[in-house]
């Protein structure tokens, strides 16, 4: 079985072959005394901005774990980025689809407060406990899918801020019944973000404005999907026109 462990503060531009490389902390514990990781197993140490070394466990301590690096891999930043706005939703449906969409391969992700959403982070501290959560929750999706980059989880956006936030992308919003399928979209060099509406749907006025803004109503299918499965699944039809599947 394939592990990935994540330290965003390791300096890893220098390191090649022969190199070692130790993580520690809460990382290396979880490595060490939760996954059972022993001395000669394969791992992967990556430092979330694209670049993962491997190699065989050298050393495994409770909280220090060390390997000696045998491959190097760099993986390039996306272009162009797929982005998901999705809106914030009561229960965990929204964490379910920003989990789905990090395993699927998003690029960057924007809570929206929606005007129909009835999850709210008020106020400052709601608002960074809010991003906090989610960003661990794309942390740890990014190691299960062995990605070597980690998404940004930005700061929650209003109606209002969005096309500021997403100034120069292509705004995709999923409406059931638009005329123009999601699958007809060509890219065209432009980043594609993907807005995805709360459980009682986008309102008509928020379409309104977005639509001033730029953004293109699109569909997927016929049927109406869940908040949590309109993203992941849009993703996927954009993957395959991207040529990244």
């Amino acid at each position: 079985m394939s592990h990935l462990y994540l330290d965003e503060s390791l300096d890893l531009a220098a390191v090649r072959p022969g190199d070692a490389v130790e993580l520690h902390g809460d990382e290396a514990r979880h490595a060490v005394t939760v996954s059972r990781l022993r001395v000669g197993e394969q791992v992967s140490i990556g430092d979330g901005r694209g670049r993962v070394v491997r190699g065989p466990v050298t050393s495994a301590e409770p909280r220090r774990l060390a390997i000696e690096v045998e491959t190097v891999a760099d993986e390039p930043a996306a272009s162009p980025r797929l982005m998901l706005v999705q809106a914030l939703a009561k229960g965990d449906r929204d964490e379910l689809a920003v989990q789905a969409a990090t395993e699927l391969g998003v690029d960057r992700i924007v809570p929206w407060s929606a005007t129909r959403s009835v999850s709210r982070w008020e106020g400052p501290k709601a608002a960074e406990k809010g991003r906090a959560r989610w960003a661990s929750i794309v942390r740890e999706a990014v190691k299960q899918s062995l990605r070597a980059r980690i998404p940004a989880v930005e700061p929650v956006a209003s109606t209002r801020e969005l096309p500021g936030r997403l100034e120069g992308a292509r705004m995709l919003l999923l409406v059931p019944g638009a005329e123009t399928p999601l699958s007809g979209i060509r890219p065209d060099g432009r980043d594609l973000a993907l807005v995805v509406g709360p459980e009682g749907g986008m309102d008509p006025a928020e379409i309104d404005r977005l639509v001033e803004a730029g953004a293109e109503p699109v569909r997927l299918g016929d049927s109406v999907l869940r908040t949590s499965t309109a993203g992941p699944a849009a993703i996927a039809v954009l993957s395959v026109a991207l040529g990244r599947w």
